[in-house]
């Protein structure tokens, strides 16, 4: 099952603060929801393991995640992939970008994502409820992280 999702956020702190804090795994481990490690493995890389419930499955996802085409303090892509056993796999990629905008950072993102396994059974809707939740408590976590 493929989604998209896009969003953005305004944050309360200048885009090269932002850029530091995503990039800074202790960070990103405390924002993601679920994330029991998050351990960074080369320059633009992390290895990461996160429990997940969507509807009435739970897996405890193992995944990579790779950034490229960066761009500091602008922006950049996060790809990645994690299996959670019979529950399925999950891969994707989010485009990230940062504008300095009305005193702060204008954080906006755009999502591609694949499912499949279990979870892709549950239905778009339910998966994609799922998905714009997580992805809330995540922004909201991290602009307090700020």
């Amino acid at each position: 099952m493929a989604m998209t999702m896009s969003g953005e956020i305004q944050l309360a702190a200048p885009r090269v603060v932002v850029w530091a804090k995503l990039n800074d795994p202790e960070v990103l481990k405390a924002c993601i929801p679920g994330c029991e490690e998050l351990e960074k493995t080369d320059d633009q890389g992390f290895r990461a393991i996160a429990r997940m419930k969507v509807g009435p499955v739970s897996a405890r996802f193992r995944g990579k995640v790779a950034l490229s085409d960066l761009d500091p303090p602008k922006g950049y892509k996060i790809s990645g992939e994690g299996e959670g056993g019979v529950a399925g796999f999950a891969k994707g990629s989010a485009k990230v970008d940062l504008l300095e905008r009305d005193g702060g950072t204008l954080l906006s993102y755009h999502v591609d994502a694949q499912i499949g396994g279990k979870l892709a059974q549950l239905g778009q809707r339910l998966v994609n409820g799922t998905a714009k939740k997580l992805a809330d408590e995540f922004f909201a976590n991290f602009a307090r992280a700020l």
